[in-house]
């Protein structure tokens, strides 16, 4: 540690801090544009300088380290000071120059409200300019679907270019020309390839990149905010909704350091547009093989005429990728009164809620890719399938101290990697210690062996599960203080699905039984748009887009969204999470929980719930953890030595990955049309690259 005197204040801070970080944990206020904690350090702007005692002149303090300060000449420690006249004409100087191109664009901005550079022109700008020449102007580049420019905007402070670099592990930006020639741009003017591209309107410190679909449509101050959490994969990530009236505007960030840290995907942030498109508004019932708008009561009817005189065990119910864990339970225990232990939720083959916790979730947690010196990663992309949680992984990469192997198909993943194998073989090989990765997993401090969805969606899924879990066992990931065993999952219901123990009970069907022709009468799909329901079946769907699952049922129950319900979602690392209404439903459509609840009185099975607070009540009755938001259940390491002992034949398929487009994985995103674009930009990227 260190002493610096800070504005006459005494501190003591460690010898790698800059002066920058220093300075703010005195509680000093350091204004910048190019420096950010999440990046390399730029040094370009130099409006964060500081006067040091005995200095010439002023220093940039996020490139000075603390190391560097020089003590008195009698020995007293380094004086700082933030305040200084020195420190403040420095400052009123650098924000002349940076003002001297800038145009006067607030108006019209749609930073404006939220702009660094109008916040610290308050604090040391001046009111009238000396530069007399013409600004410079700067063509406007290409950047995609989802970044708008304004170049003439843009004071070089570099973020987005190292944003690009080293968080995406997409080097696609970078500078051409010097001095006012200097401009920032794409490789070729090509739209950008990563699925963080959104963050770098965040991290733009004034408005050359802005928003390119929420362009021109609200200002900062009209809209409401409520915190809530993503459900477009299974990292669930803290997110923030504003909204104008009934309807979502746009979606930001929470800073979560646990989760996403201060970055989403590009599916979270801009899937805004598919929640105002297609959507169920009214029930549906099919006649004549047409589907024709009908009320409540007739639709509930029709149900209750086909349920009521069937039998309990030929009716099934399949969950969705977006379902929230009270409507899971509820239409569970509906299922329970009816007689029927028929429950599976899309994906959720190769898993078995008895075999423990441990068995399904991330036990290293995301945050603990942070400690991992080892990573195998086993039938997964999680570019594709967990976005934000890859950009984690590759952090720990870029570190130095994080050697990753990969067995599963081929693709990039912005991280270099040691290419194994590509299916079961592979994976046998390792566990049988034939290949060279296995000493290097067995020498690991913290290994971490992550099994994907394209291992385990599969016939063969559990003993591809069991098989990984005995690797994991055999090369010691999981020990006192560590549990190195993790399933990546690619969806927000899954883990909370199994927690609640919806799956297929004592005499019940899975999935794939469930869609066999014959053996169901009625199937409930809620919100489950990935499953075939097989002719003959009489298939409801309740969900809240005119999707697969509701051009196949016969009756159509319009539910919310996860802007416009209050849900409990379970994350890949079971980490309990509460997402908060931020609009409310279209028309007629309700929440789900409320639909199942009154079609429960019809059918004459009545729940014993009438409002949230109570189902939760016996929610958390049946599952305590549940009730622990923000916080995870550690699985039972010992669960995982008896999953590894389960064996089973494993098929020599190679594995394939599962999201295919990244961009169109579940209905919100199919009904967005800034996915669409991003899909096709996508697939002629990609059959560029091929060619």
């Amino acid at each position: 540690m260190t002493i610096l005197i800070v504005d006459g204040k005494e501190i003591d801070v460690p010898a790698e801090y800059t002066l920058l970080q220093a300075c703010e944990a005195a509680g000093a206020e350091i204004p910048r544009f190019c420096y950010h904690e999440r990046l390399s350090i730029a040094g370009n702007c130099r409006m964060c300088l500081v006067e040091v005692k005995g200095g010439p002149k002023p220093v940039a303090s996020c490139a000075w380290g603390v190391r560097d300060c020089r003590p008195g000449p009698k020995g007293e420690p380094p004086e700082i000071s933030t305040r200084s006249p020195m420190v403040k004409k420095a400052r009123e100087g650098v924000m002349e120059f940076l003002l001297i191109n800038h145009p006067l664009d607030c108006p019209i901005c749609d930073q404006g409200g939220e702009c660094d550079l109008q916040d610290q022109a308050m604090g040391y700008g001046v009111d009238t300019s000396r530069f007399a020449e013409n600004k410079r102007a700067v063509e406007d580049k290409y950047l995609g679907a989802l970044v708008k420019t304004s170049m003439n905007r843009c004071i070089q402070c570099t973020r987005c270019v190292r944003f690009s670099a080293e968080v995406c592990g997409a080097p696609e930006m970078g500078a051409t020309g010097r001095g006012e020639d200097m401009e920032i741009t794409t490789y070729l003017e090509s739209a950008l390839t990563s699925e963080l591209q959104g963050n770098l309107v965040d991290i733009c410190p004034v408005g050359a990149l802005t928003s390119k679909p929420y362009a021109f449509a609200a200002r900062p101050w009209e809209l409401g905010k409520t915190q809530s959490v993503d459900v477009m994969d299974g990292v669930g990530s803290s997110i923030r909704v504003d909204t104008r009236g009934r309807e979502v505007m746009r979606i930001l960030p929470r800073i979560n350091e646990a989760v996403n840290e201060e970055w989403i995907s590009d599916k979270t942030r801009h899937v805004v547009d598919g929640l105002r498109t297609q959507r169920l508004d009214r029930p549906y019932i099919r006649e004549n093989g047409q589907l024709r708008a009908a009320s409540w009561q007739e639709a509930f009817a029709a149900i209750a005429a086909k349920v009521g005189r069937i039998d309990g065990k030929r009716i099934g119910a399949i969950a969705g990728d977006l379902a929230a864990v009270e409507e899971m339970f509820a239409l569970k225990e509906l299922l329970a009164k009816c007689g029927s232990a028929n429950l599976a939720v899309q994906g959720g083959e190769a898993f078995d809620p008895k075999a423990g916790r441990a068995s399904y979730i991330f036990n290293p947690t995301i945050a603990g890719i942070d400690q991992a010196d080892v990573l195998l990663i086993v039938g997964s992309n999680p570019r594709k399938e967990a976005a934000v949680f890859n950009a984690r992984i590759r952090k720990r990469w870029r570190s130095g101290q994080l050697k990753i192997g990969v067995i599963g198909a081929k693709a990039d993943l912005t991280y270099g990697h040691d290419y194994i194998g590509a299916g079961t073989d592979s994976l046998s090989d390792l566990a049988a210690g034939k290949h060279s990765f296995a000493d290097v997993l067995k020498a690991a401090k913290n290994p971490v062996v992550l099994v994907g969805a394209g291992a385990l969606a599969r016939q063969d899924g559990a003993a591809v599960l069991a098989l990984a879990a005995k690797l994991a066992s055999d090369v010691g990931a999981i020990k006192d203080g560590w549990n190195g065993f993790g399933v990546l999952h690619e969806t927000a219901s899954r883990v909370g699905a199994l927690d609640i123990g919806f799956a297929a009970g004592a005499g019940g069907l899975n999935a794939a039984q469930m869609t066999t022709f014959g053996t169901l009468d009625v199937l409930f799909l809620l919100g489950a748009d990935e499953i075939k329901a097989p002719d003959g079946t009489f298939v409801v769907y309740i969900g809240t887009h005119g999707d697969r699952g509701a051009h196949r049922a016969d009756v159509i129950l319009p539910g919310a969204a996860y802007t416009e319900k209050q849900g409990l979602f379970v994350n890949t690392e079971g980490r309990v999470q509460t997402a908060n209404r931020a609009a409310f439903p279209p028309g007629e459509a309700r929440e789900d929980w409320a639909i199942i609840r009154a079609l429960s009185d019809v059918l004459g099975k009545k729940l014993p719930f009438d409002s949230l607070g109570a189902l939760r009540q016996a929610l958390f009755k049946a599952v305590p953890h549940l009730m622990r938001v923000d916080q995870i259940e550690a699985g039972n390491a010992a669960d995982l030595k008896t999953l590894g002992g389960k064996g089973g034949s494993v098929e020599k398929a190679p594995f394939k990955t599962l999201v295919e487009d990244y961009y169109l994985t579940n209905p919100i995103a199919r009904a967005s049309a800034v996915m669409a674009e991003c899909s096709r930009l996508a697939s002629g990227h990609m059959l560029t690259a091929a060619e």
